[in-house]
């Protein structure tokens, strides 16, 4: 089987380090592996047996084109995931009317008023690796960054700063074809005076109540994805939320967990 590992020409590829951990044990179910750029107008995508969605971290800038792509390719070849999937999950309104308890979220319009929270976080609904995100307890501050974001035409939407990010961490829940894989505890990425891209983790178990939470967001998409993650934190009161469900290009911290690759793989293969 040849399948394509599809990345981009940006700069931004340079963070993907889970790419020869991945072609390796696709190799080893079998599939023999390429690295394709997902804007490139010279490939024939028909020529592969599937597209593997990864490393794609610059469509956020021309989504538009890129759901476009992701129809077209699924027109040639299998696409993973489905580009449904795809133009569904990379805008986050999503998280609207996903069925699940989620993050409080304000979606912002021109001069309403922001809910009284101490601290807010105001991105774009089109948006990854926290781009074009504000951190910030001034509520002017956060009321300019969404008034420009509006004004250049986009969607935007606020949430409170959870404070268990700090203590308890964000947990991020890895499938592959729908079975657990593995979870991490994920680093904070917006600090009072920066944001950073930081996919530095610590390997954890999820607890009860976080799995089942995961599990209600996976039988909300009614599609089988060969990869997702389910990012979760705690509200004050101890409840499991959905932070977000990454079923585009998400890292899947490969190297955090042994068996990972192997099972990403198998996955694929399972899928073909």
């Amino acid at each position: 089987m040849n399948v394509a590992y599809v990345t981009t020409a940006h700069p931004v590829a340079r963070f993907d380090d889970e790419r020869e951990s991945a072609l390796a044990a696709w190799l080893g179910a079998g599939i023999e592996g390429t690295a394709v750029v997902w804007d490139d107008p010279r490939v024939d995508w028909s020529q592969f047996d599937a597209a593997v969605v990864r490393s794609v971290w610059d469509y956020v800038e021309r989504r538009d084109e890129f759901v476009a792509w992701a129809h077209r390719v699924e027109s040639a070849t299998r696409l993973f995931n489905p580009a449904s999937v795809l133009e569904w999950n990379t805008d986050k309104s999503y998280l609207r009317d996903i069925g699940v308890p989620t993050v409080p979220t304000h979606w912002a319009r021109p001069g309403d008023e922001l809910p009284g929270w101490a601290e807010f976080v105001v991105k774009p609904t089109v948006s990854a690796g926290a781009r074009d995100t504000v951190r910030t307890a001034d509520r002017a501050a956060a009321r300019a960054h969404a008034d420009r974001l509006l004004g250049e035409g986009r969607a935007v939407m606020v949430q409170p700063y959870m404070e268990a990010v700090e203590h308890e961490g964000e947990l991020s829940m890895l499938y592959f074809g729908g079975e657990f894989s593995h979870a991490v505890r994920r680093h904070p990425m917006l600090t009072e005076v920066e944001i950073t891209v930081d996919n530095r983790a610590t390997l954890r178990d999820p607890d009860d109540d976080q799995f089942a939470l995961a599990e209600r967001v996976l039988a909300q998409v009614g599609r089988p994805l060969l990869y997702a993650r389910v990012d979760v934190v705690r509200m004050p009161d101890g409840e499991p939320v959905l932070m977000e469900l990454e079923a585009t290009e998400p890292y899947l911290f490969l190297g955090y967990e042994l068996a990972a690759p192997d099972l990403f793989a198998r996955a694929l293969a399972d899928l073909l």
